[in-house]
């Protein structure tokens, strides 16, 4: 089977309703359906990966690749063509309105940095035409600093200015492309940003270099008028035993101490923030809190596993939290949904790629029904807006912006103050919450 032929027997993915049994069809995504005022495609703005889909060859560290692809048996430019018109291929069928790719993702394996800048260059063409044939627009761009062997000890915190160097201009390359692209963003994805052990590290050195490669970033954004946000992905650890972009809340402060925080937001992805501690939610709500919320790499981990697996996020439950904050924010500016997801190595066929995705876009789609509704009801946001109301009041704005500590101790004393504790009916929000998903 050529790679023009892989999907030749998939027809395109329709919306069938919730009772369809069809495994080829939406259930409960219908991107032309209305809901609070927005298409269903404009609040989950869906993207497919370029690299877990059409570059990832099955391999793990016990054993190689299992997938067979007629892609990866070619090589070169020819490999990087058949590639691109397999993925487009994908993208049209599944309906997804964007993709997301990594430099080497789209182009011919290169050697040396000139090398890489021409085959780069040779793809960037093909690309823009597949775009406006299909109008399948691209939701982000960044640069793969982190695979090749040169990045073991990292990209702009590396011990060695060259790498550094190499990095940057990979970094420029992708700003540019995507720029030309019309991305609606641009992501930094630190994958070996972090450290092994503090033995042979120097940790201020290393986030004083990282602080300068994204301010580079910033500026070269500005240049050449790139007009999305820089994103930021967080991750804790994997590959490395420490990352400098730990969670939300760490990359904020970095963000402030290099005086970045106008410019750049965070790309949270769920599975990073299992593996952080964190619930997807508390990232999510943290982010707008801090006014850093960007977009969202959708997958899941094994809750039994310490690793990031990138599984399909298909918990009902969990999407419903997180897309409540979403929603509740007025959704997504210029991010959006990416299926930062793979198949397992045990899927091998091509209508499995289908089945992840499909399943994958119907939870999200489930997950933002079920959050409209609890907000339409009510009852939910009442209650917190009910237990907060007191900051409201005259008293609680003076305690905010107007008494020093004496004054309001002062107050506190003068009128007798004896705070009666008050239930956080931490069952009933459950039980409510319960009512919708």
């Amino acid at each position: 089977m050529s790679s023009s032929e892989f999907f030749s027997k998939i027809d395109p993915i329709t919306y069938e309703g919730p009772e369809s049994r069809n495994p080829l069809a939406y259930r409960y995504y219908d991107k032309d359906q209305m809901v609070m005022g927005k298409r269903m495609e404009d609040w989950l703005r869906p993207a497919v990966c370029y690299w877990h889909t059409f570059c990832w060859d099955g391999f793990d560290v016990f054993g190689g690749g299992t997938f067979n692809r007629p892609w990866h048996k070619l090589s070169g430019q020819e490999m990087a063509e058949a590639k691109l018109d397999v993925a487009f291929d994908f993208f049209t069928k599944l309906g997804t309105p964007y993709f997301c790719f990594h430099d080497i993702d789209i182009m011919a394996p290169a050697a040396t940095i000139k090398e890489h800048t021409k085959n780069f260059a040779a793809i960037l063409d093909k690309v823009e035409e597949k775009m406006g044939e299909t109008g399948v627009k691209l939701l982000w761009g960044t640069a793969n600093v982190f695979s090749h062997p040169r990045f073991m000890a990292g990209a702009s915190t590396n011990p060695d200015p060259e790498v550094f160097a190499f990095a940057a201009t990979q970094i420029r390359q992708a700003m540019d492309a995507t720029k030309r692209l019309n991305g609606e963003n641009y992501v930094m994805w630190g994958g070996r940003e972090g450290y092994d052990t503090i033995l042979n590290t120097d940790l201020g050195r290393e986030m004083d270099q990282l602080g300068r490669m994204v301010s580079l970033a910033v500026d070269y954004k500005h240049k050449i008028g790139l007009t999305g946000p820089i994103l930021i992905e967080p991750k804790p650890h994997e590959p490395t035993k420490h990352q400098y972009d730990r969670d939300t809340a760490t990359v904020y402060g970095f963000l402030k101490r290099y005086g970045l925080e106008n410019d750049v937001k965070v790309n949270i992805e769920t599975n990073h923030a299992t593996l952080a501690g964190n619930s997807m939610e508390h990232e999510v709500a943290t982010a707008f809190a801090l006014g850093i919320f960007g977009s969202i790499d959708a997958n899941r981990g094994d809750p039994q596993n310490g690793w990031d697996t990138d599984q399909f996020w298909m918990e009902n439950m969990e999407i419903t939290k997180t897309m409540y904050h979403i929603v509740k924010n007025g959704g997504f500016e210029t991010g959006g949904f990416n299926f930062d997801s793979k198949v397992r190595r045990q899927s091998i066929d091509a209508e499995d790629l289908f089945y992840g995705h499909i399943s994958g876009l119907d939870a999200l789609a489930r997950g933002l029904l079920c959050a409209v509704d609890i907000l339409e009801d009510g009852r939910m946001p009442d209650f917190v807006t009910e237990r907060y109301a007191g900051w409201d009041g005259e008293f609680g704005q003076w305690l905010l912006k107007q008494g020093s500590l004496d004054e309001i101790a002062d107050r506190a004393v003068k009128e007798g103050l004896d705070p009666k504790p008050k239930s956080g009916r931490q069952e009933y929000m459950e039980g409510l919450l319960n009512q919708f998903v």
